[in-house]
């Protein structure tokens, strides 16, 4: 019998992301800490050398349109595939489609440079797809920015369809509105 995407979220420990959408749980974070002043000027501080994550995402929770300042490789496990929306920061993007089915053009993996805006959702008919990244320096949540849908759609006209699926009305980092005071508002994850 096919594992659904309960089955998937309790086995394995998922719980849902709080910025981006999906479900998610780390998996591995380097005991190696790489000092601020080994890695390039965008990092305001200390990273872990690598994290990876399991990745899950279901019709009504997909991967909300996002930016790292890290490069982010993409792995597909098991489900269904997903479209994978990238979107770089010269105003090109290009679409992906993430899934085990090699003849059809689908891929096992993809990288997302450092940077551009991605977000997922599952190809049609799809009910969920499992994923994992890995991300090298760590991932932390102060590297990680949502965007405006209404910004985005002025810069990327072609792809103005998918962001409206994909992007948030109000750009924030770590859930938090550009802007506001993250001190006081910052969340603990």
């Amino acid at each position: 019998m096919r594992l659904n995407a309960e089955d998937v979220i309790r086995i394995l420990g998922l719980e849902p992301h709080p910025s981006e959408g999906g479900y998610y749980r780390e998996t591995y974070r380097s005991d190696e800490v790489m000092g601020a002043g080994c890695l390039p000027s965008r990092y305001p501080g200390e990273r872990s050398a690598c994290t990876a994550i399991y990745y899950l995402v279901t019709p009504s929770s997909p991967s909300r349109l996002h930016r790292l300042r890290t490069d982010e490789i993409f792995h597909f496990y098991m489900g269904d595939p997903v479209l994978m929306l990238q979107l770089d920061p010269d105003g090109g993007g290009k679409t992906v489609l993430v899934g085990s089915d090699l003849r059809s053009g689908q891929v096992p993996q993809v990288v997302v440079p450092r940077g551009h805006w991605q977000g997922i959702l599952l190809a049609d008919g799809g009910s969920f797809a499992l994923l994992g990244t890995t991300v090298a320096p760590g991932f932390s949540f102060d590297d990680y920015g949502e965007g405006d849908a209404t910004a985005l759609s002025a810069k990327y006209p072609a792809f103005k369809d998918l962001i409206g699926r994909l992007a948030h009305g109000v750009p924030s980092v770590h859930g938090i509105p550009i802007g506001a005071d993250r001190k006081r508002q910052k969340k603990d994850i």
